[in-house]
């Protein structure tokens, strides 16, 4: 007896290697495949919201025209004052002093109130003026102003109220009379945009009037020029503005604490009088023996932050900007408090006049009406401000020394800000606090934990991003990148990020204010973590995409050099972001693409199509596509480069990831684009050797031992012979191409300088040896890269295949006016005039391009050749042929109907090519939204915890249902399975017919749900109930059928594997149910070459969950392992043996071990741990036919269990190369399958019956019968499978009927 290798027994010791799986791993403890973001959700960008934060016309108030009717000393005859008065204007008594020294004083004081807002403003005061001198004034700043706003400001305390015609008084040039100023002239002098103050009693008179005035303008001006909108020169109701003091019939209070004008003091001193109003208040108790006249002496600068009087104003700006933005709807939001900042400060004012004077029985009004706020809860936080800090005024006044305690207001609206945060969602009032958190931010003390809790707000979702920038956040971020405090960059980067992903308009803002060299530095930063660095990137790619001066900009402050850096660092994240931002700086941008050139940028981004994170691979391939996409005229030099990136690209077409494939046929797009010529040449030439293979048909001289056809060239043969064998349209796949090959091509074509097609001059520097390889370089670059081509138009992936059947369908159909244009007789390479030696230069017209009178060696001028030149050579020429050599001599004329390179898609498929002349194809365009979609990952909350692991969520409840669920039915089997090993096993629980012959079937492991394959689609039973609940379309093509089945995920949200023996892979999410459709969650080549047999397994595959490991094989010589967490294929291991592998087995525990029964009747062993060439551990050889089944029984004795279709059973010893039991059951099988924990197979024969039998070679059952009275004789099994839990049988027959057996029911 041989003794197994010492490697061996070390695979199967380690590791807990006879461990049952169950006990190995729990439910939340596997592994999940397939079910990253680029799995569940459709690869496009979010959906854009259109922002209406940023203004479309920011304004200024650039003129300001102070009216003042005082008529000092003389009191209008229709108000009746009371004895004492309020006296004061601005703040100075007109009593204490001569009338006109009192006026001229109170002009020049509310100057300078109005000043303290807005200091650049053009002032002009009129004292007491006359009808004309209001003209003038008015006229003449409207005419400064142009476009720009003016502000009329109305004092009327000393002529009578306002009239019903819409009138205000000013006086004439005596002053012995008040003379009427219609409000209809005043708008004619304001014109707009404006804003009017109107101090006086009866004020809202003029407000309604103004109304009615600017209406009849626009009747009058729509009646003049037929249009509805205002003249030129008239105002119009949407831009003027109106303040006035009190209601229609209201007058101003006359309260001798108050000043007379009361209104213009709240909106022009507000802090004033708010604590003169707080000492008149009872709220004042609370500060024992404060006065009016301490109230005036508050220490401090209003514009000090850090004074006592500073503060005030500091608290007073954040609650009332809260207010208006908690109160008013955003777009009067916007346009009042965030377009002009005179107007935002008047407003913010008229908040509070709005509250103390509703306090005297006056009701302010304004145009446009504002809702109520005097009684917002938010003025109670002002009140308890001005308590804390006027508290401490009698200390600060009698000691100098005193220091100023400041308020807790800011670190207590904070506090509720973050309260808000940990339960905030969207479906909840926004924060009231979000304008507190932007004043926050101009305090270093506050400025950290604000910015802090804005990124968590931020990070909720688009909704809040657009509340933060509604609110007027971006001009403080932006602000902030002036900083150099470190600290702040992880969360300034995460506030950008997440600004950039939902409005990439502040790309703009960003470079004109020198921005982007913050992210710049954080990139290049060493000590900052990746996380960050992926957001800087991010930031960086969002403010080239699409952005010349963003590119431009970035070019300078050498962002190619900065990412080419990082791009091997061990975030995945930001390799991916990397890669897009240099994608998105060398678009259309040639001084970029250059710039990248001298960095080799290409050749350091090929070490990413290898990396394991399929999306970083995407973005590699994305880039690359990028950067030989440029639209621009381009050198030899350049085209050398393209060809070698397009030769570097060809192995991606194999990886297992479509988001890969579709990046690489938009980077193939973009080649053919420019080297179009060329390739419809390549095509052309490969049409031909289709035509000449179609009438040759290999025939078949024998039969290898394991089952590989022998075949030699044959003779010509008819289409019909050619379906009569079923290989009508097969085209041979030629072998990939050697790593060496492809490199030593790509350096030969880096350092060759390439004669252009429309020079027939060669550089004398090149030698004829160097001409000829040139030639036979780019030519193979042409064609392999066309045969990638072909292959990813029949992709199992739809959008794959659509994206590259559009490729293929305009180079055909170019190809096919090639063919009609060429002269026949003459080859079609250098007499045609086409040269395909050289990578010329592309041809840079786009397939719209209308034919002129190009070059004679361009495909324009070929076309124009003559009808008679093409009938003077009635005799098709021979096509100029390469005849690669396959590593499978004997095999290579029979590949299956569906290969990897075969004609592609039929242009007499698409009816839609009919409406599409020939002489001008539609044009190319080829995209995918990848990175949209990967901006996506921004948008999304980041810091959240995943729904799968928020104990809160819906989907962790179903998890937690779905792992209970489970561990309840594996409770319950383990019952079933004590007893299966000397019970019958032939209850029929279930019976139907299935649609078509069951080629496959298997058990769901936690749900009552059979899979049964037909050969075209799946069907889906409920063997409990026993409905058919759906069936699915694989959508394998013809002449291929499904030829295995596998659940993945299970224990969680189940996916159907389903592979067809093409050896193409798709697996399926929603599979059954009547309101979902199928989704293709992912498609691959699992395995490629399949090589034909007289009798053929197939694709055959294992499942492996506790590793995410996919073990594929078939029709092939090797057995090829993916990762599918990487979606890559991790290696190949070589059987050895001249025949298919029809099954296989694996170890999950110890995750080395391999199983494969061959159809020459061997058993190989491996161990994947080992190199590939020496991988195969031993070789069992006691079985003489196909192997029908293998399995690895579990336990620390566990043997290896085969099965042949001879009818014999034999058991092994994993450590011997003998078997230690043989059973011989049948005369022969059909189908075997092995309980996984139960002691109990089956096996169906060719005689139509099933026999049951425990390990031990006692039979069980015999069933040749259905149920029932007379029952139906079971048809010739065709699959057999045990559930992997219960003792329950599914078998198929010939006759399509599906059985499911059971152990007999307990009684009762």
């Amino acid at each position: 007896m041989v003794t197994v290798p010492k490697d061996m027994a070390k695979a199967l010791n380690e590791g807990g290697y006879f461990l049952d799986d169950d006990d190995e791993v729990s439910d939340a403890k596997l592994t999940i495949a397939y079910n990253e973001f680029r799995h569940r959700e459709k690869i496009e960008g979010s959906e854009k919201v259109k922002q209406s934060w940023r203004m479309k016309e920011r304004m200024k108030t650039v003129s300001v025209a102070l009216v003042l009717c005082l008529n000092v000393g003389v009191d209008p005859p229709d108000v009746v004052k009371t004895s004492p008065c309020a006296r004061l204007e601005c703040w100075i008594d007109p009593l204490a002093q001569s009338p006109q020294k009192a006026l001229e004083a109170i002009g020049k004081n509310l100057q300078t109130q109005y000043e303290r807002w807005q200091p650049r403003a053009r002032y002009k005061q009129t004292l007491d003026p006359t009808v004309e001198e209001v003209k003038k004034l008015c006229t003449s700043l409207r005419r400064n102003a142009k476009e720009e706003r003016v502000l009329f400001h109305y004092n009327g305390h000393g002529v009578p109220k306002p009239t019903v015609n819409g009138e205000i008084w000013v006086f004439n040039k005596s002053y012995t009379q008040y003379i009427p100023l219609s409000i209809y002239d005043l708008q004619t002098w304001m014109g707009s945009p404006s804003i009017y103050v109107y101090d006086c009693s009866h004020a809202g008179i003029i407000v309604e009037l103004f109304k009615t005035f600017s209406i009849q303008r626009d009747q009058e001006a729509a009646a003049v020029n037929g249009k509805s909108h205002t003249a030129a020169n008239g105002p119009s109701a949407r831009h003027c503005i109106q303040l006035a003091a009190c209601g229609p019939s209201e007058l101003l209070p006359m309260n001798p604490e108050l000043p007379a004008d009361l209104f213009t003091s709240c909106l022009t001193t507000p802090i004033k009088i708010a604590l003169i109003w707080y000492v008149l208040q009872n709220t004042s108790r609370l500060v024992p023996g404060l006065t009016q006249d301490m109230v005036d002496k508050v220490p401090g600068l209003l514009n000090d932050r850090r004074t006592m009087l500073g503060e005030l104003n500091w608290i007073f700006t954040a609650i009332t900007d809260t207010i208006a933005w908690n109160t008013l709807p955003r777009d009067l939001f916007q346009k009042l408090f965030r377009q002009d900042l005179l107007v935002a400060s008047l407003f913010r004012n008229f908040l509070l006049a709005e509250r103390i004077m509703r306090s005297y029985n006056c009701t302010p009004i304004s145009s446009p009406k504002l809702p109520p706020t005097y009684q917002h809860p938010m003025w109670q936080a002002w009140d308890l401000a001005l308590d804390l800090c006027l508290r401490q005024l009698p200390r600060l006044l009698e000691d100098d020394s005193a220091v100023f305690q400041h308020s807790p207001f800011f670190t207590e609206q904070l506090t509720a800000f973050d309260v808000w945060l940990k339960y905030g969602d969207e479906s909840r009032a926004p924060p009231e606090q979000l304008p507190i958190v932007l004043q926050v931010l101009l305090s270093q003390v506050h400025r950290l934990r604000a910015l802090e809790l804005l990124g968590r707000f931020l990070d909720l979702g688009p909704w809040a991003v657009s509340l933060a920038l509604s609110v007027g956040i971006f001009p403080y971020v932006l602000k902030l990148l002036q900083s150099n405090a470190r600290e702040l960059r992880p969360l300034l980067v995460f506030i950008w990020a997440k600004i950039l992903s939902v409005d990439s308009s502040c790309q703009g803002d960003l470079v004109k204010d020198n921005g982007h060299k913050y992210f710049l530095n954080v990139l290049g930063d060493p000590y900052m973590p990746s996380k960050q660095k992926t957001m800087a990137v991010f930031v960086l790619a969002m403010m080239v995409s699409g952005y010349k001066q963003g590119q431009e900009a970035a070019l300078q402050g050498n962002v190619i050099s900065i990412c080419l850096e990082q791009l091997a660092d061990s975030s995945a994240l930001l390799r991916q972001w990397l890669a897009l931002c240099l994608a998105k700086v060398w678009t259309n941008f040639d001084s970029a693409r250059w710039c990248g050139v001298r960095d080799s940028a290409h050749e350091k981004m090929y070490k990413l199509l290898n990396d394991p994170e399929p999306e970083v691979r995407a973005a590699a391939v994305y880039a690359l596509g990028m950067f030989i996409s440029n639209v621009s005229e381009k050198s030899d030099h350049a085209n050398s480069i393209d060809l070698a990136v397009g030769m570097r690209l060809i192995p991606v077409a194999s990886d297992g990831c479509p988001l890969v494939r579709k990046e690489l046929v938009v980077a193939y797009s973009g080649l053919i684009l420019h080297f179009e010529t060329q390739f419809v040449v390549a095509a052309s030439q490969q049409m031909e050797e289709e035509k000449q293979r179609e009438r040759t048909v290999a025939v078949v001289t024998g039969e290898a031992s394991g089952g590989w056809s022998l075949v030699s060239p044959g003779s010509p043969a008819s289409s019909r012979d050619i379906l009569s064998m079923g290989m009508a349209g097969v085209v041979p796949a030629p072998p990939p191409l050697p790593h060496h090959f492809m490199a030593s091509s790509m350096e030969n074509l880096a350092h060759l300088e390439l004669p252009s097609p429309a020079s027939s001059r060669i550089p004398r520097a090149m030698s004829t040896s160097a001409i000829s390889a040139a030639g036979h370089m780019s030519n193979n670059v042409y064609s392999n890269v066309w045969k990638v081509l072909l292959q990813l138009a029949v992709d199992p992936e739809h959008f794959v295949a659509e994206m590259a059947k559009n490729l293929v369908k305009l180079v055909r159909k170019k190809a096919q006016m090639l063919d009609i244009t060429t002269p026949r007789g003459r080859p079609v390479s250098q007499s045609s005039g086409v040269s395909t030696s050289a990578p010329s230069s592309p041809s840079n017209k786009s397939f719209m391009t209308s034919v002129g009178t190009p070059p004679s060696g361009t495909l324009s001028g070929i076309m124009e050749e003559s009808a008679e030149h093409r009938r003077q050579s009635p005799a098709r020429s021979t096509p100029l042929t390469s005849n690669p050599t396959s590593p499978f001599t004997h095999s290579a004329q029979f590949p299956r109907s569906r290969k990897m390179f075969d004609r592609g898609p039929s242009l007499s498929e698409d009816k839609d090519d009919d409406n599409v002349p020939n002489n001008l194809p539609p044009r190319l365009t080829t995209e995918t939204d990848f990175f949209g979609w990967s901006c996506k990952h921004f948008v999304q909350p980041i810091n959240r915890l995943s729904e799968e692991e928020d104990p809160e969520s819906d989907v962790f409840m179903e998890r937690k249902f779905r792992f209970n669920r489970n561990n309840s039915v594996r409770l319950e089997a383990k019952e079933e399975q004590s007893r299966a090993g000397f019970n019958r096993l032939d209850n029929e629980i279930f019976v139907n017919r299935n649609v078509g012959i069951p080629s496959v079937i298997t058990f769901h492991p936690y749900q009552s749900e059979l899979a049964v394959a037909d050969k075209d689609g799946i069907s889906f039973w409920d063997w409990e109930q026993g409905p058919k609940v759906g069936y699915l379309v694989n959508g394998n093509p013809r002449h291929t059928k499904i030829s295995t089945l596998e659940y993945l995920n299970a224990h969680d949200n189940t996916l159907l594997l389903c592979g067809s023996d093409d050896g193409c892979v798709r697996l399926w999410r929603n599979y059954v149910g009547e309101d979902v459709s199928p989704d293709l969650v992912s498609a691959f080549q699992a395995v490629s070459e399949m090589l034909p047999l007289t009798r053929g397994s197939g694709l055959v595959t294992n499942w492996e969950q506790h590793t995410g490991s996919l073990l594929a094989s078939g029709d092939v010589r090797f057995i090829r392992v993916w990762d599918t967490h990487k979606e890559l294929k991790v290696q190949d291991i070589p059987t050895g043996a001249d025949s298919c592998v029809t099954c296989l087995a694996s170890d999950m525990s110890g995750r080395s071990l391999l199983i494969a029964g061959c159809g020459d009747g061997s058993v190989r062993l491996f161990d994947r741990r080992l190199a590939p060439t020496e991988c195969r551990v031993m070789t069992l050889r006691e079985h003489g036919r196909w192997i029908v089944k293998v399995h690895l029984q579990k336990g620390p004795e566990g043997k290896i269990v085969t099965a042949s279709n001879a009818g014999d059973l034999r058991f092994w010893d994993p450590r011997f190369t003998e078997s230690v039991r043989s059973l011989s059951l049948q005369s022969s099988f059909t189908s075997v399958d092995i309980h996984p924990r139960a002691d109990v197979l089956a096996c169906g024969s060719l005689n139509q019956y099933i026999g049951v039998y425990n390990q031990s070679g006692d039979s069980l059952s015999t069933i040749k019968y259905h149920d029932g009275f007379i029952g139906q004789r079971i048809g010739t099994i065709t699959s057999l499978a045990f559930h992997p839990y219960k003792v329950k049988l599914a078998a198929g027959s010939t006759d399509s009927y599906i059985s499911i057996y059971s152990t007999a029911m307990k009684r009762s």
